[in-house]
């Protein structure tokens, strides 16, 4: 496995070691120990999710501003440009974003710890995404930020409006947004 900080360091990048040959491939999804060594801190996942997407669908930029989620996120059909957003008040990265690529084909997988809005646009006809968070759902807790919030200027990868839910569509600006830091 490789670990590659991004931009925002505390994101991280988890790119595992596949072992593949003309009958098909094996790796390792998850290794608690070499997760928690790439990321340099402990981690208990208490929840798995599992979402089915169309293309041009674009969920988020969700947070929950109580029992905020660490997420550890991957893609196993299709592919996703996949979005964190700090919203750590106090942090020299606060209003920043990192993007990354996920796929099936490219079996990367993203660390986004808590503290961030987190979103992805399905690029691909469709789109399974697989994520393991680090406290339960509490939708009484969740947030959302736009995802065409001018002052974050996300260069989402799509030439068309997406599709949004109804909750998506009533997010709200960063500048406007309840955070918990």
């Amino acid at each position: 496995m490789r670990a590659t900080s991004l931009a925002i360091a505390d994101v991280v990048l988890i790119e595992p070691t596949v072992f593949g040959d003309e009958r098909g491939f094996f790796f390792e999804s998850f290794n608690q120990q070499q997760f928690e060594a790439a990321i340099r801190r402990e981690v208990c996942f208490v929840q798995d999710n599992h979402s089915r997407s169309m293309q041009n669908v674009l969920r988020g930029l969700h947070y929950q501003i109580r029992q905020p989620q660490g997420k550890l996120v991957r893609v196993v059909q299709g592919e996703v440009f996949d979005v964190a957003v700090d919203i750590r008040r106090h942090s020299s990265t606060f209003g920043q974003w990192v993007g990354e690529r996920l796929s099936a084909a490219n079996k990367r997988q993203l660390w986004i710890p808590e503290g961030f809005a987190h979103g992805f646009v399905v690029l691909s006809e469709t789109a399974e995404f697989l994520y393991k968070t680090t406290d339960y759902y509490a939708p009484e807790f969740e947030r959302c930020i736009l995802w065409n919030d001018a002052s974050l200027a996300i260069e989402w990868p799509i030439s068309r409006s997406p599709l949004l839910s109804t909750k998506d569509q009533a997010g709200v600006t960063l500048a406007e947004a309840e955070l918990f830091f």
